[in-house]
């Protein structure tokens, strides 16, 4: 049977039945073979997806640069507060209805809710900061690659999840790459125990970001919906900065008074803070969550030039030993296990 349409009536040939195109389109609008109007806005899509998935590691890496560039502007906790505080004030018209409805169960919540935000916004915001007084952006955004790694040794152990040869030698690799970041590229600096305390923070904020990903995997979290959790996570996050945001103020005497001040805080609320997590979770929905994740690979590359175009840091010999084996290994660590997925890959029209 072949189906041809003609004028405003759809006629199936060799068949008896001949039926109004009104039948099939009430609005009247019979859809044709070839609409190159169509095909542009697919393409605009496209692009545009494409355009989104390569800021995802931009916005991110935006942190560590823009928490660099503050130092002696802004205090460490008081740059984390209103970073989080700002990011409330925006979520927060979105969130409410949710958070509303799911009230009790949040409640219920309340003390894993105060735990993430401790670890995702006080150790993993105003840390982060205090160590960029004493470390370098580059080595800040390289030593917290790593941290993907850590997840998976984590899962590991409270999952009981077993670890592939594959996924061993490529957290090894990680490892050994952010020792060599560490060290500065000399082994014989393991003994003399003079570390770069920023250094050392950075490696320890990386740790707690595995521990935050960890629990907020936990089966009770994840039956609520990622705005209103993610929401009251940051209001836990901000109030638990407060009080350490007033000391600092008290005692430094220390408050964003200046439009650099203020316009480094707002980079980290919509770039860093919004756009990065509205922009993952847009990949997500559009491409899955293991090819936006894969697009974090390239975190550490993003950061080491935006450290270098905007802080005039200089990138040394063991900052591209430690990314050359960083890199590759939270490839091989992360890499979802089956790649078949990944040679059938198109990119999804609407």
């Amino acid at each position: 049977m072949r189906i041809a349409i003609a004028s405003r009536t759809l006629v199936l040939q060799n068949a008896k039945l001949v039926l109004p195109a009104s039948v099939l389109y009430p609005g009247g609008h019979v859809p044709q073979c070839d609409n190159p109007d169509r095909n542009m806005a697919i393409s605009t899509d496209r692009v545009r997806d494409i355009g989104i998935m390569l800021l995802i590691p931009l916005f991110f890496s935006s942190n560590i640069v823009i928490g660099r560039g503050t130092n002696g502007t802004v205090e460490p906790f008081t740059l984390a507060f209103f970073r989080w505080f700002g990011a409330l004030l925006i979520l927060l018209p979105f969130a409410w209805s949710g958070i509303v409805a799911l009230r009790t169960g949040l409640t219920g919540e309340i003390r894993r809710i105060a735990i993430l935000g401790f670890l995702g916004m006080w150790i993993c915001g105003a840390m982060v900061y205090i160590a960029l007084l004493y470390t370098t952006a580059t080595n800040g955004i390289l030593i917290y690659t790593t941290s993907p790694v850590m997840i998976l040794l984590l899962e590991a152990i409270v999952r009981h999840r077993p670890i592939t040869l594959r996924q061993a030698v490529g957290s090894a690799l990680a490892f050994i790459g952010a020792a060599v970041i560490v060290l500065k590229g000399n082994p014989a600096a393991i003994f003399s125990l003079n570390y770069n305390i920023g250094d050392l923070i950075i490696l320890g904020c990386a740790f707690a970001w595995a521990v935050y990903s960890v629990l907020l995997k936990q089966e009770d979290l994840q039956r609520f919906p990622t705005m209103p959790l993610f929401t009251s996570i940051i209001a836990a996050g901000a109030a638990c900065l407060l009080p350490f945001m007033i000391w600092e103020t008290v005692a430094t005497g220390n408050f964003p008074a200046t439009r650099d001040a203020w316009l480094s805080i707002a980079g980290l609320v919509f770039i860093s803070s919004i756009l990065a997590y509205s922009s993952y979770q847009y990949g997500v929905k559009r491409f899955g969550p293991s090819l936006t994740g894969m697009m974090l690979y390239m975190l550490p590359v993003y950061g080491v030039v935006l450290s270098i175009l905007f802080l005039g840091e200089t990138l040394q010999l063991f900052h591209l030993v430690g990314l050359a084996m960083i890199l590759p290994g939270v490839v091989l660590a992360t890499l979802p296990d089956s790649m078949s997925s990944w040679r059938r890959l198109r990119f999804p029209v609407r």
